[in-house]
């Protein structure tokens, strides 16, 4: 009978000691399957499976059509959220051109100063529309750094 050290040869340490000590591995990128890796790990399952005991196929077409579902579901949201942001503009799109008074904010609080135009061009940012305003001469307003103001229709005190 031969007997072996727990801690191995003196100096070395066991093949356990080196996944023990492992960092776990690192994610980069999206951390939600899609579609590919979805169709990868089904055929891996399917290219894997016992022969004697085979992966049941109701089983397999009941997750298909899950995923399906849900693909389904995410394309149906994606299309909602555009859908609002044309409608926010469409609806908003009457204001061009009319005189309105919007209170500024500084740093996302109320109680700024007053600004009186005309509503100009529309810009959506974030599916959020937002607006210029100008003069009299048709120039626009700017901000401080020179750029376009931009304001929300949540900022509109009065129109015309």
């Amino acid at each position: 009978m031969t007997t072996t050290s727990v801690n191995g040869a003196a100096g070395s340490a066991l093949p356990i000691d080196s996944l023990v000590n492992q960092s776990a591995p690192q994610t980069t990128g999206n951390s939600t399957l899609g579609e590919h890796d979805f169709l990868t790990l089904l055929t891996t399952q399917l290219r894997n499976q016992n022969p004697l005991q085979p992966m049941d196929e109701t089983q397999s077409i009941a997750e298909l059509a899950q995923f399906s579902q849900l693909q389904e579901t995410t394309n149906l949201a994606n299309s909602f959220q555009n859908f609002q942001s044309s409608f926010s503009v469409t609806q908003f799109a009457g204001f061009i051109g009319k005189p309105v008074t919007v209170e500024t904010s500084t740093g996302g609080q109320s109680g700024g100063s007053l600004v009186s135009g005309n509503v100009g061009k529309i810009i959506v940012q974030n599916g959020q529309p937002y607006f210029t305003l100008t003069d009299g001469q048709g120039n626009v307003m700017t901000d401080s750094s020179g750029n376009p103001a931009l304001f929300s229709p949540s900022q509109i005190v009065t129109v015309g």
